[in-house]
């Protein structure tokens, strides 16, 4: 596996995306899989997991679909579901600062356990900290009103 460029059909270098530079669909799987044992697990994840259903089997399938297109991959969840408008999906439960963070260590602990290229897994943390926060619908970045405000 190249780990910086590989070529295109007309000979052009193109920068490896991160779905390529992560594994593909099997490593986005293990990560996603441990994502979701880390809430399952951990109890200072709480009151993440509680807004979850209880079998997080097609929240995981959807999740893997998402960050398969999200990480420059083939767009799956586009495919199978049309534009993921993430925090419209989200309106519905309750999530303030101490969802985001406790979503976000999981996520953290997952990336650090599943993925081996520190630089990478600090680009996609870096890049999911802005997504936790627009999911934000109360509190102090949320407003109590679920709309932002």
């Amino acid at each position: 596996m190249q780990t910086a460029t590989m070529l295109s059909r007309n000979k052009e270098i193109l920068p490896e995306t991160k779905y390529q530079r992560i594994g593909g669909k099997p490593a986005i799987r293990r990560l996603v899989s441990r994502f979701y044992e880390l809430m399952d697990e951990m109890p200072e994840a709480y009151t993440a997991r509680k807004i979850h259903p209880r079998d997080l089997s097609q929240s995981g399938e959807k999740f893997v679909m998402f960050l398969s297109g999200w990480l420059g991959g083939p767009q799956l969840y586009v495919e199978k579901f049309g534009h993921p408008m993430l925090r419209r999906r989200h309106l519905p439960y309750p999530i303030g600062p101490q969802e985001r963070d406790e979503w976000l260590m999981c996520m953290r602990i997952a990336m650090d356990e599943t993925i081996a290229d520190a630089e990478l897994r600090g680009q996609i943390y870096q890049a999911m900290v802005p997504l936790a926060e627009h999911m934000l619908n109360r509190g102090e970045d949320g407003g109590a009103c679920g709309c932002g405000h």
